[in-house]
C-alpha cells in the first residue's frame, strides 16, 4: 500500500466513523441472501433467490433530512440510455436541495475540509456545491449517443438500462430497496468470484445479480445500509483524489476496491465498491 492509499484509507475511516446515519444490519435492516446467482452474462442467469433481498427496513430513517432528499431525485429520469433527459426546474431545484443537506453533514464536511488541504476543492461552501453539482449533475452523452442522456448521479445511484436488456450502473441499495418493493426488482442471488469473501448478511458490501425493468444487471455491487452523505463524500473523494480508476482503501473490517470511472475527467462516469477481504471485528 502506498502512503496515499493509507492517508486515503486514514479518511475513509474518519468518514465510516462519522457516518452516524448509518444503519445497522439484523437491526435496521434485515436481508436474506440464498442462493448463489449463476451466469455472468444477461443470457446466462438463473434465479438462486425465491424471495425478495430485503425482508425488513426500518423506513423511518427515510424522514432523515439527508434520506428524504436523495429519495426525491430518484424518480427524475429516463432509465434507457439514448434518450436524452430532460431537467426541469423542479427537478434542478431537488438536485440543490439535496447537494445542501448533505454539505451540512459531518460526513461531507470532513470530506471536503480534506479536498479544501489538498487543494482539490474550493472552501467556499456554495463553490463547492457547484463543484459536486458539475462531478454529478451535469449531463453527459454516454456511448452511442450524441445527445446528453446521462450523469454520474443517474447512474451510480438511480441506474440506467441499455438496449432495454441490460441494467448499467444502479450500485444504491436504497434504490435497490424501493424498487424492490414496488415489484420493479427481482433479486437472482449473490454473486461471489475466486478471490472474494464470502457474503453474509451482516456485511456492508454485497455483491449481487437482479433484473430490473426487463433488464439484467449480470453482477452488482454495493454498499449495504450507509447513507447517502457517506456514498457521496467516500465517491466524490476517491473521484479528485486519485486518478487512477481503482482505488484501495481499508476501513473497519473491509479492505475495499472503489472503482471509479472518469467520464471527460470532469464527471463520474461509474463508481462502486468491490470487496477484497473481511476481517472479523476483535472483541
Amino acid at each position: 500500500m502506498t502512503e496515499s492509499d493509507g492517508e486515503l484509507s486514514a479518511m475513509v475511516q474518519e468518514l465510516w466513523d462519522k457516518d452516524t446515519n448509518r444503519l445497522r444490519p439484523g437491526h435496521d435492516y434485515r436481508i436474506s441472501l440464498q442462493g448463489k446467482a449463476g451466469g455472468s452474462m444477461a443470457f446466462d442467469y438463473k434465479d438462486a433467490a425465491g424471495f425478495p433481498l430485503f425482508t425488513f427496513v426500518d423506513e423511518k430513517i427515510f424522514k432523515k433530512e439527508t434520506f428524504l432528499a436523495f429519495i426525491s431525485l430518484l424518480d427524475n429520469y429516463v432509465s434507457d440510455t439514448g434518450e436524452p433527459e430532460v431537467v426541469t426546474p423542479e427537478e434542478v431545484a431537488e438536485n440543490h436541495k439535496f447537494l445542501d443537506a448533505i454539505i451540512k453533514t459531518p460526513t461531507m464536511k470532513l470530506a471536503h475540509e480534506h479536498l479544501v488541504e489538498k487543494q482539490l476543492s474550493p472552501k467556499d461552501d456554495a463553490q463547492f456545491k457547484e463543484q459536486l453539482h458539475r462531478i454529478w449533475f451535469e449531463l453527459y452523452a454516454r456511448k452511442g449517443s450524441s445527445r446528453p442522456d446521462s450523469s454520474g448521479f443517474e447512474h451510480v445511484f438511480v441506474g440506467e438500462t441499455r438496449g432495454g436488456r441490460t441494467v448499467i450502473g444502479f450500485h444504491n441499495w436504497i434504490q435497490l430497496y424501493l424498487q424492490e418493493k414496488l415489484g420493479h426488482i427481482d433479486y437472482k442471488g449473490y454473486s461471489v468470484s475466486a478471490n472474494s469473501p464470502q457474503p453474509d448478511e451482516n456485511k456492508h458490501i454485497l455483491a449481487l445479480q437482479f433484473s430490473w425493468k426487463d433488464g439484467i444487471k449480470p453482477k452488482g455491487s454495493i454498499f449495504m445500509g450507509v447513507s447517502p452523505e457517506f456514498e457521496f463524500a467516500l465517491y466524490t473523494l476517491c473521484f479528485l483524489s486519485s486518478p487512477n480508476e481503482r482505488v484501495k482503501v481499508q476501513f473497519s473490517s473491509y479492505d475495499v476496491e472503489i472503482v471509479c470511472h472518469h467520464h471527460n475527467e470532469k464527471h463520474i462516469g461509474t463508481t462502486y465498491p468491490v470487496l477484497l477481504k473481511y476481517r472479523k471485528p476483535t472483541e
